[in-house]
C-alpha cells in the first residue's frame, strides 16, 4: 500500500518527483496477527463458546512490541486499513485464510498527547458497532446511565460533536434513545418518564428481579441488573464490556460481526499501580469474542503470576498465549517470548534500502542514489523512523545543493541534531519548547516559545517529526524519540539553548497552560483543568518552578469529588529520590487523595505525612494535607491524631478550618460526648455544614424524626448552593435513619441516595447507603449474607468506623428476630471495633433494643438521660416487628 506523502511533494518545485509513504516488510507480524484471528474465529464459532464465561483462559490478545520509532504505529494503522478491505493490503502481504466472517476493526491510539482515556476507548468501540444500525439495549441503557450520571447537563452527541470522536457522532445518540424508548415501552413507562434514563434503569432493575416476561429479551444476560444498581463509576464503565459481549451474540446472523481491537502505544498507560491498565485488562476479559491486537514499547506482562494482586486476572492460566518469559532476539524471524507476543524488529538492510529506493522517486527511478541510501541503512540500524528523518533531511539539502553521503554518516541522536540545525532559527526555537511540552497548539506553542506570532509555529508544523490528532485537546505533539532527542542532542547550533534558557521556555509553558486553564470555563472544563494539571506538575517538578495556578487548579480538581489521575510521567530520578520539590509534594498529594478511595486508609496516612514532613508545600496546601490526613486517622481509629490535625486546620482559620471544626464535633460525638458536641455544632454555621452535624447527633439519642429534619435541610442547603458531594452525604444519612422506621419512606430515600452518588467519588457516603439498605431489610431473610460480603468490602477500604455501623444494623436485625445467640456475636464483636473508646455507646444502643440490662462502666452522655434514649429505641425494635408480624 501506498499513500502519497504530501508534504515531501510540497516541499520542491520539482514536478517529476513522486513521493509515497512506502511501506515495507512486516510480512511475519501480519502472518502472526493472522493465525491468531484464524484461531480466534475458530474458538469462538465452537458450540460451547459463551461470552458470558467469566473464568475459562483468555486467548483473545495479540502483543506487538519494540522500540520506540521501529513502525508499531505505522503497522498499527496499516493494518487496521487491511482488515477494512482486502484492496488496501500491502502487496507483499498475502491473504488471510480466514472463514466468511465480517470483521470490524477498531483502532484506538493510546498516546498521553491525545488524551486518551478510558472513556474514550469505550466510545470508540460502541461507536464502530453503531454502523450495524441497531441499538444494544442491554450495553446502551447501562452506558446511558453512567453519561448522564458522570457529565450532568453534558449531551452525549454533544461531547460527540465537541470532540475526537466527532466522525462517528451521528447515530450512536439515536440508537441508546432507541433503547430506551423500546423499554421504556416494554415497561409501560410514561413517555415523560420513558425518557428519563434513571426511572427506566429503576424499573427495569426492579423488572429482572421479579423476572417478568416483559423483559424476557434483556433476561438473558445475567448480570445486568447487578451492573445497572453499582454506582456509575469509572469502575463500573469497564465492567460494562460485559454487557457489550453479549449483545454482540445476540446479534442476528446477517448482522454479526467480530471485533478487532487494535490498541496502540499501550506504554503511554504505564504508572507504577495500574490503573488504567487494569481497566483495559478488564475489557479485554470480558469482550472473549473480541481479538484485541496490542502495539507498544514493552511485553504484555499479564502472564505473570507475579503480578497477582496487581491486576484483576494474572498467571499462565489466565493467559496462556502470553506466559513464556523467552527472551526475544534483536530481529526475529519467528515469534518469541509467548506466542501471542512478538517483537517487531529492526528493518533489515534490504528493507531498509526498499524503503528508501519507493519512498522517493523520478521516472519510477528512486531519486536518493544507491551509495545515499546504503549510508543512510548503515547510520539507522534499521530504525524506521531514522529513515524517515533522513529522508527529510534530503529534500531539505537538495534545496540548495545536491546531497551528498557524508551528509547522513550520523546516529539518530546526531541526526535529529542535524535535523534542527536544518530549520530556520525561528522554527528551531518553537521546536525546542514543544519538546517540553507532551501536546500543544498553535497558542500554546507560540507562547512557550516566547513569540508574539505564530507564522513560524505554523511552519514547523508541516514538518514530518509532528504528529497531529485533529480530535484530541491539544491537537500536535512530537514523536516521543524525536522529543527526547531534541532534549538530549548535542546542538552545535550557534543559537542553541542554555539551561537557563530551557527553563524560562518551561516557565512560559507553565504559565500559558494556567492561562488556558482559567480562560476557558464550561463545557469540558474539567478535562481541560487534568490535562493542564498533568502537563503542568510535570514542568514544574522536572524543572523544579514554583507552584503558581497549580495550587488553585488543586483547590479545583479537590472541590469537583472526581478523583482522575492527575500524577505525570515518574521523573528522570532514582527510585529512592522522593519528594524533592514543591511539584513533588502537590503531586503525591493530590495522588493520594484519588488513591483513598481505592487504597486502605493506613496507606493514606502515610501518604499524607510524608508530604507534610517534608515541609515543601504552601501553607494551605499543608492545611489540604493534615485536613485529609485527620481525617483518614478518624476513619482508622486514630482519635487523638485525628483531634490534633482537625484542631491545628481549625487554628489556621484557612478554608478548610469550618470542616475541622466540624471533624471536632465529629470526635466528641464518637466519645459520647453529646452534649458538648450539641453547644459545638450550634455555632459550626452553613459552612461547618451545621445542619448534617445535627442529624449526626439527634439519631444516636433515638430522635430518628428530629434527625431526618436536619438531613432534609443539609440537603436542601447543599441543593441551593450546588454541592453535589454534600448533597449526597446528607442524603444518604437521611436514608440511613429512615431506614430504622418507615420501610416504604426508607425504599424511596435509598434510591435517591443512590442517585445522588452517581458520578461521585465517595466510597464511604456509598457504604452508608448500602448499610441504610441492611436496616431497611432487618428482619428478613439474606441479611446476614449481605452483611458479610459489605464488611468485607469495608474492611478492605479500611474503614472501621463504617464497621460499627454496620454491626449495629446487624445487631438491630437481630433484636427485632429476638436471636439472642447472634446478638452475643455481633456485641462482642462491637466491642472489638469500639475498644479505644470511639462509639463505644453503639453497645449501650444494641443493649436498649434488645431490652438488655444496663452496660457498666457507660461514658456516653445522653441529651435526654438513658431512660427516654433506652425507650426509643425499643419502641424502634417492636414498632418493626408488628410490621413483620414477627413474634417477640
Amino acid at each position: 500500500m501506498a499513500g502519497r506523502d504530501l508534504r515531501a511533494l510540497f516541499s520542491t518545485n520539482d514536478h517529476t518527483l513522486a513521493a509515497v509513504e512506502a511501506f515495507t516488510n512486516r510480512q511475519l507480524q501480519w502472518q502472526t496477527v493472522g493465525a491468531a484471528l484464524a484461531e480466534h474465529l475458530e474458538r469462538i464459532a465452537e458450540p460451547g463458546f459463551d461470552p458470558q464465561d467469566l473464568e475459562a483462559p483468555r486467548d483473545n490478545v495479540v502483543n506487538l512490541y519494540g522500540i520506540g520509532g521501529i513502525g508499531k504505529t505505522t503497522f498499527s494503522r496499516v493494518l487496521e486499513a487491511a482488515l477494512t478491505s482486502s484492496e488496501n493490503r500491502p502487496s507483499q502481504w498475502g491473504e488471510l485464510a480466514l472463514p466468511h466472517t465480517r470483521l470490524l476493526p477498531v483502532r484506538v491510539d493510546l498516546a498521553r498527547s491525545g488524551g486518551t482515556d478510558f472513556e474514550r476507548i469505550i466510545l470508540s468501540i460502541r461507536l464502530a458497532l453503531a454502523g450495524l444500525g441497531r441499538p444494544l439495549p442491554a450495553f446502551d441503557i447501562a452506558l446511558r446511565r453512567y453519561w448522564d450520571a458522570t457529565h450532568p447537563g453534558e449531551p452525549l452527541d454533544e461531547y460527540l460533536r465537541r470532540g475526537r470522536l466527532a466522525k462517528f457522532a451521528k447515530g450512536l445518540p439515536q440508537q441508546m434513545q432507541s433503547a430506551l424508548g423500546e423499554v421504556a415501552g416494554a415497561l409501560a413507562l410514561p413517555g415523560l418518564v420513558g425518557a428519563a434514563a434513571g426511572q427506566v434503569t429503576t424499573t427495569l432493575v426492579r423488572a429482572l428481579r421479579q423476572r417478568q416476561q416483559t423483559v424476557k429479551a434483556l433476561a438473558g444476560c445475567h448480570r445486568l441488573a447487578d451492573l445497572l444498581e453499582a454506582d456509575p463509576d469509572i469502575d463500573t464503565l469497564s465492567y460494562y464490556a460485559h454487557l457489550l459481549a453479549w449483545e454482540l451474540s445476540q446479534l442476528p446472523k446477517k448482522k454479526q460481526v467480530v471485533p478487532v481491537i487494535l490498541l496502540d502505544t499501550f506504554e503511554d498507560i504505564a504508572d507504577p499501580r495500574r490503573d488504567f491498565e487494569r481497566l483495559i485488562q478488564r475489557l479485554v476479559w470480558l469482550m472473549p469474542a473480541a481479538l484485541f491486537v496490542i502495539t507498544g514499547r514493552n511485553r504484555l506482562s499479564w502472564g505473570d503470576a507475579a503480578l497477582n494482586g496487581q491486576l484483576d486476572y494474572t498467571g499462565p492460566t489466565s493467559w496462556p498465549g502470553l506466559a513464556d518469559h523467552t527472551p526475544p532476539a534483536a530481529r526475529t524471524a519467528t515469534g518469541s517470548g509467548g506466542r501471542r507476543q512478538l517483537l517487531i524488529g529492526d528493518f533489515s538492510p534490504e528493507d531498509c534500502d526498499t524503503y528508501l529506493a519507493r519512498r522517493l522517486t523520478r521516472d519510477d527511478e528512486p531519486l536518493i542514489s544507491q551509495d545515499i541510501r546504503d549510508v543512510i541503512t548503515r547510520s539507522s540500524h534499521g530504525l524506521p523512523l531514522h529513515l524517515d528523518l533522513a529522508v527529510m533531511r534530503f529534500l531539505e539539502i537538495r534545496r540548495t545543493r545536491t546531497p551528498e553521503p557524508g551528509d547522513f554518516t550520523h546516529p539518530f541522536p546526531a541526526l535529529v541534531a542535524r535535523t534542527l540545525s536544518d530549520l530556520p532559527s525561528e522554527e528551531r526555537h518553537v521546536a525546542r519548547a514543544v519538546s517540553l511540552l507532551d501536546a500543544f497548539d498553535e497558542t500554546l506553542a507560540a507562547r512557550a516559545a516566547g513569540l508574539s506570532h505564530q507564522a513560524p509555529v505554523r511552519r514547523l508544523l508541516e514538518r514530518p517529526f509532528v504528529r497531529e490528532d485533529p480530535f484530541a485537546l491539544w491537537p500536535f505533539h512530537l514523536h516521543g524519540v524525536v522529543r527526547s532527542a531534541i532534549r538530549s542532542a548535542d546542538d552545535q547550533t550557534d543559537d542553541r539553548w542554555t539551561t537557563a534558557d530551557w527553563q524560562q521556555a518551561a516557565q512560559r509553558a507553565l504559565t500559558a497552560l494556567g492561562e488556558q486553564w482559567t480562560s476557558q470555563p464550561g463545557p469540558g472544563g474539567r478535562a481541560l483543568l487534568v490535562a493542564c494539571l498533568r502537563q503542568g506538575l510535570r514542568l514544574a517538578r522536572d524543572h523544579r518552578l514554583d507552584l503558581g495556578w497549580l495550587t488553585e487548579a488543586a483547590w479545583a480538581y479537590v472541590a469537583d469529588f472526581v478523583w482522575e489521575p492527575v500524577a505525570p510521567p515518574a521523573a528522570d530520578e532514582p527510585a529512592d529520590a522522593g519528594i524533592q520539590t514543591a511539584a513533588d509534594g502537590l503531586t503525591e498529594l493530590l495522588s493520594a487523595l484519588a488513591r483513598r478511595q481505592r487504597e486502605h486508609r493506613a496507606r493514606t496516612v502515610e501518604r499524607l505525612t510524608a508530604v507534610i514532613d517534608t515541609g515543601l508545600l504552601p501553607g494551605d496546601l499543608t492545611e489540604m494535607a493534615l485536613y485529609y490526613r485527620a481525617k483518614a486517622d478518624r476513619d482508622l481509629g486514630h482519635t487523638a491524631a485525628s483531634r490534633d490535625g482537625m484542631q491545628r486546620v481549625a487554628d489556621t482559620g484557612g478554608r478548610l478550618a469550618p470542616d475541622a471544626r466540624r471533624g471536632l464535633v465529629h470526635l466528641a460525638r464518637m466519645a459520647g460526648d453529646f452534649p458538648a458536641a450539641l453547644d459545638a455544632a450550634r455555632t459550626l454555621g452553613e459552612q461547618g455544614r451545621q445542619h448534617r452535624v445535627l442529624g449526626d447527633i439527634w439519631w444516636p439519642q433515638g430522635d430518628l424524626s428530629r434527625a431526618a429534619a436536619t438531613y432534609e435541610a443539609a440537603r436542601a442547603q447543599a441543593e441551593e448552593h450546588s454541592l453535589a458531594g454534600e448533597r449526597a452525604i446528607a442524603q444518604a444519612q437521611r436514608a440511613f435513619v429512615a431506614a430504622f422506621t418507615d420501610l416504604q419512606q426508607a425504599d424511596d430515600e435509598i434510591t435517591l441516595a443512590r442517585q445522588l452518588l452517581d458520578g461521585l467519588d465517595l466510597r464511604a457516603t456509598a457504604f452508608t447507603t448500602e448499610i441504610a439498605a441492611l436496616l431497611r431489610d432487618a428482619g428478613t431473610t439474606g441479611v446476614e449474607d449481605r452483611a458479610r460480603v459489605l464488611r468485607t468490602e469495608i474492611d478492605v477500604a479500611g474503614l472501621p468506623t463504617l464497621q460499627t455501623a454496620l454491626e449495629l444494623a446487624l445487631a438491630f436485625h437481630h433484636a427485632v428476630l429476638d436471636a439472642h445467640d447472634d446478638l452475643a456475636v455481633t456485641l462482642s464483636r462491637l466491642g472489638d471495633l469500639t475498644r479505644n473508646g470511639d462509639y463505644a455507646y453503639y453497645s449501650e444502643l444494641v443493649h436498649f433494643m434488645a431490652d438488655l440490662p444496663a452496660r457498666p462502666g457507660s461514658s456516653a452522655r445522653w441529651l435526654d438521660g438513658e431512660q427516654t434514649t433506652r425507650a426509643r429505641w425499643r419502641t424502634l425494635v417492636t414498632a418493626r416487628r408488628a410490621q413483620l408480624n414477627t413474634p417477640s
